[in-house]
C-alpha cells in the first residue's frame, strides 16, 4: 500500500508526493510524457538522443552531476517508446538542491552545438556497439519492424538507423525540448522521509514559474489487423540459430493486463516455467527459452525468444512451442501453477514498495497512464485472476494469424 497526496500547478505539473520515514533517502522522479512513439518517422531515435543532452547541463547547473554527486546522491535516465524517466536519490536535505537542478534544466537547458555533436558520437557509438556489433543486439529491433506496419513502435529507441541521428539539428532538438520537455506534460513524484506542505511549498518555489507548452503529437495511427502470420529470416554472425515471436496484445492500461501478465509469466517467466521445463530441460531443443509482455501503452507484444541448440531445427522447436499453447486452450492452467506465478508477482511487488526509487517511478508512471488511484489496486487484480481467465485469453489472443517469426541462421562464416 503506497499512501500519496496529490497535487497539480497552475503550469500543468503534475506532482506526487509520498513519505516514507524508514529511509534517510530521498528519491525525486521526472516522467516527461515523450517517447520514440512521438518521433517523425525520418528521425527516429530523437527520444533517446535527447535524454543524453539533458546531461549538458544547464544555465545555472553547468556542471549536472558534479552537483548531484557532491550531495551524495545518484542519478540516471532511460528512454522507452512511451516516456522518458529522470531520477535522483540524494540524501533528504539535499532535496532542494534536486529540484533547483531539474527544474533549471526542464526551463533553461544548454544546448549548443558542442554538446550535440558530442553527445552524437555518444550515442552513434551505443548504437554500434549494443545493437549492430552485438550478437543478437539488433533483432529485437528487427521484430519490430516485422510486428508493426502502422504503428510507431516499429521502431525502437535508439531509432530506425544511424543516418536519423546524424542528421539532427541544433533546432531540432531546440525544437523537440521547446515542445515536449514543459511542466504540462511530465509527472514529478517525490518519496522519502518529507513533510508534504513543505515539499510542495519547494516544487511550486522552483517549477512554479516555468511556462507550460503546446504540446503537438504527431497524427495518432492506429495499427491495422493482422491477419496472417509474418515470417522473416536473418543470417547473422552468431554463435546459435535464435528465434524471436510476436503476438499482438492489448495495452497496459487494459483490464486483462495482469491475465496477459501473468500468462506470459507461466509460459516463460523463468526456468520453472512451462517452455523452459519443455523445451530446455527435458527436450534439450534450446539453450534458453523465455516470453514476456512488453507492457506498452498502447498496442504491446507478447515476445517468446530463444536460442536453439546445434543440430535441431526451427520446425521442431515451433512443434513444441504451440504443443503447449494449445494444451492451454484445451486444458488451461492448473490452480497450484498459476498460484505459483502469483507468489511470484506478489513478492517482487512487496520488495519493490520498500525501495523508494521504485515507489517514485511507480507513482509516475502511473499518474503517466492516468491512473495513479489505481496503484493500489494492481496486486488484488493480479490475485483475483483465475484459471478460466488464463486459459480464456490464450484462446482470444495466441493465434497463428497474429503471429510474427523472426529467424536468425547463423551465418557459415560465423
Amino acid at each position: 500500500m503506497i499512501n500519496y497526496k496529490k497535487y497539480q500547478l497552475d503550469n500543468g505539473l503534475k506532482v506526487i508526493l509520498h513519505q516514507d520515514k524508514s529511509t534517510p533517502i530521498a528519491a525525486i522522479n521526472l516522467a516527461f510524457d515523450v517517447g520514440a512513439r512521438d518521433e517523425n518517422p525520418d528521425m527516429t531515435g530523437l527520444a533517446h538522443y535527447f535524454e543524453h543532452l539533458m546531461f549538458s547541463g544547464s544555465k545555472n547547473a553547468p556542471d549536472y552531476d558534479v552537483q548531484v554527486q557532491n550531495a551524495g546522491g545518484q542519478n540516471n535516465a532511460f528512454t522507452t517508446n512511451d516516456y522518458t524517466n529522470y531520477y535522483i536519490t540524494l540524501p533528504k536535505n539535499n532535496l532542494e538542491l534536486a529540484l533547483w537542478l531539474e527544474a533549471d534544466r526542464m526551463f533553461q537547458l544548454n544546448l549548443d552545438k558542442k554538446s550535440l555533436e558530442v553527445q552524437r558520437q555518444v550515442v552513434i557509438e551505443e548504437f554500434k556497439q549494443r545493437y549492430l556489433n552485438q550478437p543478437y543486439g539488433n533483432n529485437l529491433a528487427q521484430l519490430r519492424k516485422l510486428t508493426y506496419k502502422d504503428h510507431p513502435y516499429q521502431w525502437s529507441t535508439i531509432g530506425l538507423e544511424i543516418s536519423h541521428i546524424e542528421k539532427v539539428t541544433l533546432e531540432d532538438a531546440k525544437h523537440f525540448y521547446q515542445q515536449f520537455y514543459a511542466p504540462n506534460n511530465c509527472v514529478l513524484s517525490i518519496c522519502g522521509d518529507i513533510d508534504y506542505e513543505e515539499t510542495f511549498v519547494l516544487v511550486k518555489k522552483w517549477f512554479g514559474d516555468i511556462p507550460s507548452s503546446e504540446i503537438a503529437r504527431q497524427p495518432k495511427i492506429e495499427e491495422r489487423q493482422q491477419l496472417e502470420q509474418r515470417v522473416e529470416t536473418v543470417e547473422e554472425s552468431v554463435p546459435l540459430n535464435a528465434f524471436l515471436w510476436s503476438f499482438k496484445v492489448g495495452s497496459r492500461t487494459d483490464n486483462d493486463f495482469p491475465i496477459a501478465d501473468l500468462t506470459s509469466d507461466i509460459l516463460g517467466r523463468d526456468e520453472s516455467s512451462l517452455l523452459y521445463q519443455k523445451l530446455a530441460i527435458e527436450l534439450k531443443l534450446v539453450s534458453n527459452i523465455s516470453a514476456y509482455l512488453t507492457g506498452d501503452r498502447g498496442p504491446g507484444m507478447l515476445i517468446i525468444s530463444g536460442k536453439i541448440n546445434d543440430g535441431v531445427e526451427f520446425e521442431t522447436v515451433e512443434k513444441e512451442i504451440w504443443r503447449i499453447i494449445n494444451q492451454l486452450k484445451k486444458q488451461g492452467i492448473s490452480n497450484e501453477n498459476l498460484q505459483k506465478v502469483k507468489n511470484k508477482f506478489e513478492t517482487a511487488h512487496v520488495y519493490g514498495e520498500m525501495n523508494v526509487m521504485n515507489k517514485a517511478m511507480n507513482l509516475s508512471y502511473a499518474e503517466l497512464c492516468n491512473d495513479v488511484e489505481n496503484i493500489n489496486l494492481e496486486l488484488k487484480a493480479y490475485q483475483s485472476v483465475q484459471t478460466l481467465h488464463v486459459q480464456t485469453w490464450v484462446q482470444e489472443t495466441l493465434k497463428e494469424s497474429t503471429l510474427s517469426k523472426l529467424h536468425v541462421i547463423k551465418s557459415s562464416n560465423g
